[in-house]
């Protein structure tokens, strides 16, 4: 009798290095596991690898030095607007050391109350009490110091991120509003530095009249003086590596994963399912910070991950369909329900489907992962999932 659904385990690795064969030491793990945890290896397993130990192993880096001349070549210097910015130090700071040294001058405007992933500058309390509109009002630096002081620093960090992306040098400026447009009084020329929000952006600003605008995505595309690179996302999903380096999003993921799919069937003789996952997409309650700072949880995974699920509400079942059955009764017969119901289009509309958001498969898996693998020092930078397609009639 089945009486365990999913499971998930953290699997610990060495520290990876630039070049390390990142499938052989994922496979050592695995095999670790099975030796000394006693795991047995089945068909429809999931191993999950986060973003970093394949970036770090690829060895896809960048300098600030290199940011700048792509900044340079891309904009030949000037007064560059910088749009919409998470406020962050791992994230955003480091690329901003790169424009700033790839410009003559920079004027950065802050989306407000809060950035697109929820950091917030100022509360909704602060502008009902100054009677603010982020829709319509725009503040300079001078305004927003005058309302508001000094003291507004994020409530987890404790950094003021307008004093803070100041520091970075002589030549920027920072202004805040929530339309993409104001950028225009300041310069034509502008980086949409939004992350999932940036295609509006940019077809905004074009619209409005701006002689040029490329997005985070659009630097660093190709290697620059031998740094690192990611044709599809530049910029996108990198985060800091020392104060004058970031690491970039991994590169070339579906070659990975094939190759570490091949390594487990010949390890274990097993298919195992694998997906590369960066942030998950959940949003803190306390905070309402959207963690989802990379451009997207999942850049690869393999067939067996695409889709979204097809489910019913067991709860909704019990407690309407079946309310009046024995427990047992009530068992077969949503155990029934689940072999009879329909096909993912099949269920739109259907209330046994009501509360099941149909989510893509490798976003739920892929914040699975990152919540089991955590971002500071479990050591786990693999998740193996179990028993993840199956239900309470299997």
């Amino acid at each position: 009798m089945r009486v365990v659904g999913t499971k998930t385990f953290g699997l610990r690795t060495p520290i990876i290095r630039e070049s390390d064969d990142l499938v052989a030491i994922v496979c050592q793990s695995v095999k670790d596991a099975i030796e000394y945890e006693s795991i047995v290896i089945n068909d429809g397993d999931i191993l999950g690898i986060t973003e970093a130990v394949v970036a770090r192993s690829q060895g896809n880096y960048a300098t600030i030095d290199q940011i700048a001349a792509d900044v340079r070549a891309k904009f030949q210097g000037g007064h560059i607007g910088v749009v919409f910015p998470i406020m962050s130090r791992n994230r955003f700071a480091m690329l901003l050391k790169g424009i700033a040294r790839g410009a003559e001058k920079i004027t950065i405007q802050l989306s407000y109350p809060a950035d697109e992933v929820g950091n917030q500058l100022i509360t909704w309390e602060d502008m009902d009490d100054k009677n603010l509109n982020p829709y319509s009002d725009c503040l300079d630096e001078a305004e927003y110091r005058r309302l508001f002081g000094y003291d507004k620093k994020h409530r987890f960090t404790g950094v003021d991120y307008v004093a803070y992306y100041k520091s970075f040098g002589d030549n920027i400026d920072i202004i805040f509003c929530s339309d993409p447009k104001r950028i225009l009084k300041h310069t034509d020329q502008v980086i949409a530095a939004d992350i999932h929000s940036r295609a509006r952006t940019k077809r905004v600003l074009l619209a409005a009249g701006a002689k040029k605008v490329i997005g985070l995505d659009e630097l660093l595309t190709e290697p620059v003086n031998g740094s690192g690179y990611n044709k599809q996302y530049g910029l996108l999903g990198s985060n800091k590596a020392t104060e004058e380096r970031v690491k970039l999003f991994p590169r070339e993921c579906d070659v990975f994963i094939q190759k570490m799919q091949q390594a487990l069937k010949k390890l274990t003789g097993k298919t195992v399912e694998v997906l590369v996952y960066g942030d998950g997409g959940f949003k803190d309650p306390v905070g309402g910070i959207w963690e989802l700072a990379d451009p997207v949880i999942s850049p690869a995974y393999t067939s067996g991950l695409a889709g979204t699920p097809n489910e019913i509400k067991l709860k909704l079942l019990a407690d309407n369909n079946f309310a009046t059955l024995s427990r047992d009764d009530a068992n077969k017969a949503i155990k029934e329900a689940i072999h009879a119901k329909k096909t993912g289009r099949d269920q739109l509309g259907k209330m046994e489907a009501e509360g099941t958001t149909p989510r893509m498969f490798t976003d739920l898996l892929g914040s699975l992962c990152d919540l089991v693998s955590g971002s500071g020092d479990k050591g786990t930078p693999i998740v193996l999932i179990q028993g993840y397609f199956d239900n309470f009639a299997m």
